[in-house]
């Protein structure tokens, strides 16, 4: 009984090339939406520091989350384990530049017209340290393949919300378009639920904690956003910045066509 409980050797390590797959689709997806943005004319170089840090953090991540499953799939397990430990140093980063870019792009523009201010906010900010607590958590249970392997991709979801908020036509959205965008990122861990239904007859705890805990997060976040208190700080965050010249709320720019 006790060596069946253990997540670890072949069987654990058998099931690499779902997850590999569904890496490549959800890096995929978020390249695919900053690259649709730069082509169509929605995205400039021309911006602050902060921005270019950010992307180039998130994108080496994107890079080191890839070679991970490269690796796996290969069965090159000592190659694995040294970009594992990349990520323990790459997470934390991410969380560190991610959260100040959110402030930034908070005080510049008040965040993409299509969302409210303070939702973009905060509900921004907390999500991302959700990523950080699940890929944290994904490293700490790298001896149970099982448990590594589903928190790591419940936490990857999470950072598809870009690349689809680029995709999806949001500004037909409002005022939903920023929980039509978390929701829809939700689907790659439901996935992952109906693969592991379908080939081991259950679904893994790992996706029920790590979906429970995304889900949980994001409704803690939209109350804090829309509360009197979440809105005040947003206020106080951007007062005196061209982020307080816009609406609070989303809207459409006046002569705003797709």
């Amino acid at each position: 009984m006790a060596t069946a409980a253990i997540e670890t050797g072949a069987q654990a390590r058998g099931n690499t090339r779902f997850f590999t797959i569904m890496a490549f689709v959800m890096s995929f997806i978020i390249v695919a939406g900053f690259s649709l943005n730069i082509a169509m004319g929605r995205s400039s170089f021309a911006v602050p520091l902060a921005y270019h840090i950010h992307a180039v953090v998130f994108m080496a991540w994107i890079g080191i989350y890839l070679a991970q499953h490269v690796t796996a799939s290969a069965g090159n397990w000592p190659l694995h384990a040294k970009f594992g430990k990349l990520a323990y140093f790459w997470v934390p980063l991410m969380v560190v530049f991610g959260t100040v870019v959110m402030v930034v792009v908070a005080r510049r523009t008040g965040g993409p017209f299509f969302f409210h201010v303070s939702e973009f906010l905060w509900s921004n900010i907390m999500t991302l340290w959700c990523f950080g607590g699940l890929a944290w958590w994904a490293l700490m249970r790298r001896r149970y393949t099982g448990w590594h392997r589903r928190l790591m991709l419940c936490a990857m979801a999470i950072l598809t919300g870009p690349g689809l908020g680029r995709l999806l036509p949001l500004p037909l959205m409002i005022p939903n378009a920023w929980t039509i965008t978390v929701i829809v990122t939700m689907i790659f861990p439901v996935i992952g639920m109906i693969a592991d239904k379908r080939t081991q007859g259950r679904v893994h705890p790992a996706y029920w904690w790590g979906l429970g805990i995304y889900a949980g997060v994001f409704l803690l976040s939209l109350a804090l956003a829309y509360s009197p208190f979440g809105i005040g700080l947003t206020e106080q965050l951007i007062a005196g910045t061209p982020g307080a010249e816009r609406p609070m709320e989303a809207f459409l720019p006046p002569g705003f066509t797709m």
